[in-house]
């Protein structure tokens, strides 16, 4: 297995050490321009570095225009209609089946395509539709047989065979490439007794490609999964490889093929296919059947007569035709844009391989190396290796990196990434040497599939990787590999951080698109080695960007003075979800924290909820809140003040259905003139929306704090809603101060602490004895209010961004996550643990705090006095 070790050396693979250890490959698509096609096809993706082509690739501009042209000029009706749009639908579906068949080298004589939901629903279909032979007294059974690194997809298969009492076994790689010619004995050529092999022609976790060849040697007994006596199929699960490859069915015939369609164009999503082979057809059982799969059938009896052609008896209920329709533009522009899935094969590994030896040879100036990779292959041939690259980032003393703060940095510079297990668990566990012991640990503990929760003991519980598609470009693998420099290497040795994602015509990197700078050289399209030669990378990849930092101004009504050990100092509300603070000194408190804390928020056309990491405008927009006369007035620079009610008119109010950090919460809109404003200000269609006030949203209670059932710690994923208030300690931020201006040569104060207190947008601020005591508390009171610590907040990119600019600045983010030493916790959460609503609360500045700390649940820097107070009072 490939761990990334390579020779010492923290630069980049230069371009002749490169072409000297590898075979130049093409790279782009003949005599035109890459940057052009990116231009004309890809324009959205400018300042964009996108590598999750393995999750999604993205549909070029042409092919969604020539499809909604189609659709203009064609009236196309319900294929099981027998009028002229009707026929024309089903001609139309019958030539994209032809399409498909000829992609994949092959013919309606051999082949079906069957329309599905996508691979998913594929292969949900050969599971309930294989013909199983359950077990009995002369016979062993059916089995299921699947590569451990398989999609989630497939392993589900097993529930279906597990009903009809078919037993499932796993196979690993490394057993089955040992598993040829094990003995003629028990392939008796008159057992029929059926068995199904299932098994990826390429992983969707480390991109290694398995033979193709295992489908002839499995299906004549010459590689068996188990020895077992019968007769064996395969299923090819080519979701992931027919994306950047080309398939030939005539020379390697799979029994049943899965694909998903947007993996291939980007465009139409929601719609797959399952090729089966015609001579396996006749086997395949139906049970239920809608309409348009029936020839003929009783309503009062048990009679059915279904279609003739295996698609007809499988496409139950009306095919979404118009996606089928769409996926003739698909092949059209993949065509015309590259010539070929040979062509892409060629130049998405060209990319990959690129990557992947420079990615190996970084190494920190102590010699460790800075990623490990986790590959079957050492990327040498397309053949063995698909353009993904999962790897997990090290610190200079081996430790993994969390792939969630990967995720976050990486957002920063706007490069677009996946992260965790990639519905792939068998390889996850495989080359991240997760025991099936540890993963029912992990799972006790509260840790599931796509949360943030990724170190528990310091050991990692998914990764991060990158693919590259058709309209990958070299200027994205630099970029990328930059972003991986900036934040490992050059501010290791103190200097600031390039700008990697959108570099436009800056020292430090290429544009990922055509770009104003970008080579348009038509000799790029030759091969990879001339590419590279155009696009070499400067000398010092740790110059410092040339973009200057705009001033901060101060904030307003911060406390500077020392109130003493553990008082309140500040305390802010945010009414507007994501937009600026409101400070108070003192402020009534109800079941749900902070009265308006969080109540409304701002949503975009289609009611999904605005955050700063999608519009970092959001904190110039400035609400107050007068309790006297009921009214939120909101100021933004160039805009006129506009009010907005407290409460809604339960007569007039429009309730509706939205969803907050998971939640499903009654809102009302706040109505048309507070919507223009926002539309107005933003430059597209907002709308400002507000909790309802008889809807009601508990503060959902996470792994915080050591799992007594595991032994294991999780950390709680950030959680800002709900009756729960972020709380900070004024010697951290002044720690983080410190650190954070510790290298501006006499440049004046880059983060001032009250540009700080805004960043971390808490809603308390307390004075402390210690930086980050905080973290060891566990409770506090605060005057007669009293709370849990629920555990730390885990930051996200919000907090490099200047909250009186809206310009951000990815140094706070990297800088905190090198001086924790882990991940990027600032703050503790709190909850009551009681409230009296008989009465109203207030929280005030100048309040005693009185913390606990949950080591031993003892009163901390509070006089021996005063240990026993009760704290509730």
């Amino acid at each position: 297995m490939a761990d990334g070790t390579a020779e010492p050396g923290a630069e980049l693979r230069d371009v002749t050490a490169f072409r000297d250890s590898s075979a130049p490959r093409p790279y782009g698509y003949g005599p035109g321009s890459l940057q052009e096609l990116r231009a004309r096809e890809f324009s959205r993706l400018a300042g964009t570095v996108y590598l999750d082509h393995a999750g999604a690739t993205l549909f070029p501009k042409s092919q969604l225009e020539n499809f909604t042209r189609d659709l203009m000029e064609n009236v196309y009706g319900n294929p099981h209609s027998q009028n002229i749009s009707s026929k024309l639908t089903h001609d139309t579906v019958e030539q994209v089946r032809y399409r498909i068949l000829a992609h994949f080298h092959t013919t309606a004589e051999d082949y079906s395509v069957i329309f599905t939901a996508g691979s998913t629903a594929a292969l949900k279909l050969v599971a309930e539709a294989f013909p199983w032979v359950s077990p009995g007294p002369n016979s062993s059974g059916s089995r299921f047989c699947y590569l451990t690194d398989s999609h989630t997809s497939v392993v589900g298969m097993r529930k279906v065979t597990a009903a009809r009492n078919v037993t499932s076994t796993s196979v690993r790689p490394e057993d089955l490439w040992s598993a040829e010619d094990q003995g003629a004995a028990e392939n008796d050529a008159d057992c029929q007794l059926p068995h199904l092999f299932c098994y990826p022609a390429q992983s969707n976790f480390s991109g290694t490609r398995y033979p193709l060849s295992w489908i002839a040697d499995v299906q004549a007994g010459r590689r068996r999964p188990e020895s077992l006596p019968g007769k064996w199929f395969v299923l090819l699960d080519a979701a992931a490889y027919v994306s950047t490859s080309p398939l030939n069915l005539s020379a390697h015939p799979a029994d049943f093929v899965p694909i998903s369609f947007y993996k291939i164009f980007g465009f139409p999503t929601g719609l797959g296919a399952l090729l089966v082979n015609n001579r396996v057809a006749p086997l395949l059982r139906k049970t239920y059947f809608g309409g348009g799969s029936a020839a003929a059938y009783l309503a009062g009896e048990d009679f059915y007569v279904p279609r003739p052609s295996v698609a007809e008896r499988f496409e139950d209920g009306t095919i979404s035709f118009l996606d089928v329709i769409a996926v003739k533009h698909g092949f059209d522009a993949l065509e015309r844009l590259t010539g070929g899935m040979e062509n892409i094969k060629q130049h998405t590994f060209a990319l990959a391989q690129y990557t992947y030896a420079a990615l190996a040879s970084l190494r920190y100036p102590n010699g460790a190396p800075v990623v490990r990779i986790y590959s079957d292959s050492e990327f040498s041939s397309p053949e063995v290796q698909g353009p993904i690259i999962n790897f997990n980032v090290l610190d200079d003393i081996g430790n993994v990196i969390g792939y969630s703060q990967v995720d976050k940095m990486a957002s920063l510079y706007n490069i677009h990434l996946r992260t965790g297990c990639f519905c792939n668990t068998g390889a996850c566990q495989r080359h991240l040497g997760i025991s099936n012991v540890m993963v029912r640990k992990h799972v006790q503990a509260g840790h599931v599939c796509g949360d943030d929760i990724d170190l528990i003991d310091g050991q990692p519980t998914g990764s991060v990787r990158i693919s590259f598609g058709y309209m990958s470009t070299l200027e994205d693998a630099q970029a990328f590999l930059r972003f991986i420099i900036g934040t490992r290497l050059c501010s290791a040795g103190g200097h600031p951080v390039p700008q990697a994602s959108a570099p436009g015509k800056g020292e430090c990197g290429c544009s990922p698109s055509s770009q104003e700078g970008a080579p348009t050289d038509s000799r790029v399209g030759t091969d990879l080695s001339s590419a590279i030669s155009a696009m070499a990378l400067p000398s010092s990849l740790c110059a410092a960007p040339g973009a200057q930092q705009t001033p901060l101004q101060k904030a307003t009504g911060v406390l500077d003075g020392d109130l003493g050990p553990h008082v309140v100092t500040n305390i802010y509300l945010y009414p507007i979800k994501s937009c600026a603070a409101f400070e108070v000194t003192r402020w009534p408190v109800g079941n749900q924290g902070l009265l308006y804390d969080r109540s409304w928020m701002v949503v975009n056309h289609n009611g999904a909820c605005l955050t700063q990491k999608q519009e970092p405008r959001l904190c110039l927009i400035q609400p107050f809140i007068d309790l006297q006369q009921k009214i939120m007035v909101i100021k933004a620079q160039g805009m006129e003040p506009i009010e907005v009610p407290l409460e809604e008119n339960s007569e007039q109010a429009r309730i509706c259905q939205s969803k907050v950090c998971a939640d499903r919460v009654d809102t009302y809109d706040c109505g048309e003139k507070i919507s223009s404003w926002l539309s107005k200000f933003f430059g597209r269609p907002c709308h400002l929306i507000k909790q309802s006030s008889n809807s009601q949203r508990s503060a959902k209670k996470k792994h915080g704090k050591e799992d007594r059932n595991t032994g294991l710690t999780l950390n709680m994923p950030e959680i800002i809603h709900g009756s729960l208030y972020l709380n900070l300690c004024r010697k951290s931020l002044m720690k983080t101060h410190k650190v954070l201006n510790s290298d501006q040569n006499g440049k004046g104060e880059l983060f001032p602490v009250k540009d700080l207190i805004l960043r971390f947008r808490a809603n308390i601020i307390t004075n402390g004895m210690k930086a980050f005591e905080e973290e060891k508390w566990d409770e506090i009171s605060i005057g007669s209010l009293r709370f849990q610590v629920m555990g730390p907040c885990h930051r996200c990119q919000m907090i490099c961004i200047d909250q009186q600019t809206s310009q951000r600045n990815q140094d706070v983010f990297q800088t905190l996550s090198e001086s924790r030493k882990r991940k990027v916790n600032f703050g503790v959460y709190l909850t009551h643990v009681s409230l009296d609503s008989s009465s109203p609360c207030f929280l005030s500045v100048g309040s005693r705090v009185l913390p606990v700390l949950k080591e031993n649940l003892e009163c901390h820097n509070i006089p021996a006095s005063e240990k026993h107070q009760d704290v509730i009072s």
